[in-house]
């Protein structure tokens, strides 16, 4: 399995991890709305990582790491709109949004090395 060795993948995980941990305390009235969309956009970020490296073609990738920001990006905003409903607390909306940013970064600085291997 190369992708274990893919450190934004290892960050990503991660990130999915915390989300599903912290929609568990979400109301039960939410299962099929919020926290279905907040698991399913977070975990297709490692999954884009590991479904794009297993293509083998630097343009698949990167179009794979595109998707995978796009879902990074959803994640946030119903971050966000959890925050705003009260389901999650200011320093958990700020430990998962850092921590998102940090994913971002490194998704962006792979697709910038990326792009510049296959040129």
């Amino acid at each position: 399995m190369l992708y274990h060795n893919i450190l934004v993948w290892k960050k990503a995980h991660e990130f999915t991890l915390q989300i599903y941990l912290i929609t568990k305390k979400y109301p039960k009235d939410e299962l099929f709305g919020i926290v279905s969309q907040m698991r399913r956009a977070s975990s297709s970020v490692p999954a884009n990582i590991v479904e794009g490296n297993a293509r083998r073609s630097s343009k698949e990738f990167a179009q794979f790491l595109v998707q995978a920001r796009g879902s990074l990006s959803e994640t946030q905003y119903f971050l966000e709109l959890s925050k705003d409903l009260q389901y999650i607390s200011v320093i958990e909306y700020e430990s998962l949004t850092n921590l998102s940013i940090e994913v971002a970064k490194m998704l962006n600085s792979l697709l910038t090395k990326i792009k510049a291997c296959s040129y």
